[in-house]
Order: C-alpha cells, then structure tokens, then sequence
C-alpha cells in the first residue's frame, strides 16, 4: 500500500528562492495544473516539463491515521473530459530532487498572471519516521516554520484558494510562528 509521509515547511515567498533553484544540479522543474474533482480525494494534474505534458489521475484518502495515495497515468483526452468537473483548481512551479532517502518538492503556488502567491516545500520521507530531516542548504534562510503534520490549513487543495493562503501567509509573517 503506497503510503504517503511527508512534512511541509512554509516557504518565503521570495524570486531568490526560485531562482537559486532552477540553477541547482539535479533539481528538476514541472509546471502543474491541477484540479480536485467532485469526490473526496480525486486529482487530476497535468505536468509539463522539457516540452512535454503527462496527464496523471490521484486517489488519496486518510485511512487509519495513514494517506493512502495511488496515481496512475491518464491519457489527454480523459484529463481534459475529468477537468469539466473540476471544483478547486491551481497552477504551480514544482522544483524536485531526491537526497538519500529523502524526496523533496517545492512549490510556489501561481496566480493567473504568474506570480507566486504562496511558496512551500514538502519532505516526503520513509514510512514510519516522524522525526523530520535537516532542511537541505538551499532551503536555508527561506523557511518560516515546518507545518504541524497533517494540519489541514497546509493541503494543496486549501492553498489553491488564494485568499485562504494569503490570510494564512499574513498571519505567519504577523506571529512569526506557522502553528
């Protein structure tokens, strides 16, 4: 059973970052548009890099204290008649890399014209571990906290709402503190 476990760290939403990344060896980009269907857990992304597009189909569901998540590949033709029923949807830059056992994922959150509206990275680890790994260098310097795990303010799906991730983002820059 594919288990997700992951961490998720509120990023500062600053074009260093960004670019510094995109420099890195080894760190891939994606652009993705994703959108949540009209059931618990569905997704659907397309994901563009290198000149092309894969269209990818997610289930994700909490079952027994565990994210259960399949994804299986979805041909362009299903993803376009699957995005007719989207509810939320969201565009975003994804930078990626594995480090030991360890895959990372940033993500900077896009509004319509491009910008960056909110920037968070995400540390999917072995199942079982808790304790979250040390931020990689790059990581460094851009972090406003680690994210209580699994606190639902932090989903994708709530941070494609614009305006939840923007009080979100202003009450951690007003705190100084992410829980």
């Amino acid at each position: 059973m594919p288990i997700e476990n992951e961490r998720k760290f509120v990023l500062k939403d600053d074009a260093g970052l960004e670019e510094e990344l995109g420099r890195l060896p080894g760190v891939s980009q994606n652009l993705l548009r994703q959108a949540y269907l009209d059931a618990p857990g569905l997704r659907i992304r397309s994901i563009e890099a290198d000149g092309k597009t894969d269209h990818v189909f997610t289930y994700k569901r909490l079952i027994d204290g565990q994210v259960v998540e399949i994804e299986t590949g979805l041909s362009a033709v299903d993803f376009a008649r699957l995005w007719t029923q989207r509810i939320e949807t969201l565009q975003k830059m994804r930078y990626s890399w594995t480090d030991g056992s360890y895959h990372w994922d940033v993500d900077f959150f896009r509004r319509d014209d491009g910008s960056t509206y909110f920037a968070m990275a995400e540390v999917e680890m072995p199942e079982g571990q808790t304790e979250v790994p040390p931020l990689p260098a790059c990581l460094a310097g851009h972090v406003f906290g680690v994210a209580p795990a699994g606190d639902p303010r932090f989903t994708s799906k709530r941070i494609a709402d614009r305006q939840h991730a923007e009080r979100l983002l202003a009450d951690i820059k007003r705190t100084g503190r992410v829980a």
